[in-house]
């Protein structure tokens, strides 16, 4: 097959060159032709110009003439060369080989081909078989081999732990132990671990371990010394912020003991006529002895152990503006009652609540006292956002009153309703004489 297509390529070379060389032929004849014109002798002025241009172009011509009658003489030659072998030798090796082709044997080389193919498939599969096998043979050999190396790994990592445990036993050891007895031999070194034990059962009694401890113990002692400073460095700043709170502490206190000590004042003016009333800050002073008389708990001690700057409050006043002031043990019920009410208002005009319950507060007043209470409860509802509720059996807080509720019980029910100051004070009459009969 292969030579039939090399004698078709050939064939189609032939056709080329023969197809080059009748266009050459034509283009000569046509060149011919145009030389065996005649000239004419009469040319004008431009027909001559034209001549002129041409002729270098004519001598050109000539000289292409002459390379291809050349080139076709060259040409000729290699296709009689190539007619020559397609019909002595590659005509005759055609038909050899379509002789061959044609002829049983073809069939049976065909057939022999087919087996030494099947053959060297067969020969393939056996090589890779064999490979395979040997292949997993020298695996499983290398498997053996690795779990012996494991093994004997894990007998000398036991021996190591064993060794090591005993040299740690053996206590520290200097730094160039090892260089000195490694060039001696195990026989050597039996004779002096003989020897070395020998010697320890002397000191059997000594705590093998005494320096390591003591290594262990300094430690943990500079560790501890080193907490133990961080902890009063801790501990001086926690002091530090200690006073500087308590400073801040009592310098509110102070601040607002003058507020409310100046209410007081102006407030139990405005409940008793010609009266007068003072708060006083009672202060442990350092070696003076307490005022037994106002204080009997005496300073107050914290967890700390520090002693507290204020101990109490006094309260000092006169009811009548005349005399010495009296203290709250000097006082009558009534009298009491008004101090109490004079600090609860001189601290509601330092930090005002949105309301107030009173509970009868006027049960132990006198008549000018619950009068004068009245009044102060109307105002300061008046001139503050301030709502106050009490509970009264006494004219004087009803009649400033906004609102009235009556409370009254029926058949074992309590009802609350509202009702009118004259019914108020009807009823506050005759529950007043009913009272005294």
């Amino acid at each position: 097959m292969n030579i039939s297509k090399a004698l078709e390529k050939k064939l189609k070379l032939l056709a080329n060159v023969q197809t080059q060389i009748d266009q050459v032929k034509a283009n000569i004849a046509m060149k011919r032709d145009e030389m065996g014109t005649e000239l004419v002798d009469h040319l004008t002025e431009d027909e001559r110009e034209s001549l002129s241009r041409l002729n270098p172009e004519i001598a050109e011509l000539k000289e292409e003439l002459v390379a291809c009658r050349a080139n076709r003489v060259e040409t000729e030659t290699r296709k009689a060369e190539l007619e020559t072998n397609l019909s002595t030798n590659l005509v005759r090796r055609k038909q050899e080989l379509e002789a061959v082709k044609q002829s049983p044997e073809t069939d049976m080389l065909n057939g022999e081909a087919e087996a030494k193919r099947q053959e060297l498939q067969d020969a393939k599969k056996a090589v890779e078989e064999a490979r395979l096998e040997e292949y997993e043979k020298t695996r499983q050999n290398e498997d053996k081999r690795a779990e012996q190396l494991i093994s004997r790994k894990n007998i000398l990592l036991a021996k190591q732990e064993e060794y090591s445990k005993k040299i740690r036993e053996l206590g520290p050891l200097s730094s160039d132990a090892f260089e000195m007895h490694k060039r001696k031999s195990i026989k050597e070194l039996y004779k002096m671990l003989h020897k070395c034990n020998e010697q320890l059962k002397q000191f059997s009694h000594v705590n093998k371990k005494a320096l390591d401890q003591y290594a262990n113990f300094t430690d943990q002692r500079e560790e501890l010394q080193k907490r133990q400073q961080e902890l009063d460095a801790g501990d001086e700043k926690i002091k530090e912020l200690v006073s500087v709170l308590d400073q801040r502490k009592d310098e509110s206190i102070e601040r607002t003991f003058k507020g409310v000590a100046k209410h007081f004042r102006d407030v139990f003016s405005e409940l008793v006529q010609g009266g007068h009333g003072f708060l006083i800050m009672m202060k442990k002073k350092d070696g003076d002895p307490t005022d037994n008389d106002y204080d009997d708990d005496g300073p107050r001690v914290d967890a700390e152990g520090r002693v507290e700057k204020y101990i109490g409050v006094k309260v000092k006043v006169s009811f009548t503006g005349q005399g010495e002031t009296q203290s709250m043990k000097q006082l009558s019920g009534g009298q009491k009652t008004v101090v109490a009410l004079a600090l609860i208002f001189a601290i509601q005009r330092c930090d005002p609540a949105p309301f107030y319950l009173f509970d009868e507060i006027d049960a132990a007043l006198d008549p000018q006292y619950r009068t004068a209470v009245g009044n102060m409860v109307r105002r300061l509802a008046d001139m503050a956002s301030t709502q106050f509720i009490t509970t009264t059996f006494r004219p004087e807080l009803v009649k400033v009153a906004d609102k009235i509720y009556g409370v009254t019980h029926k058949n074992r029910v309590s009802h609350v309703n509202v009702v009118t100051m004259d019914e108020a004070l009807d009823f506050i009459e005759h529950d007043q004489t009913h009272n005294a009969e």
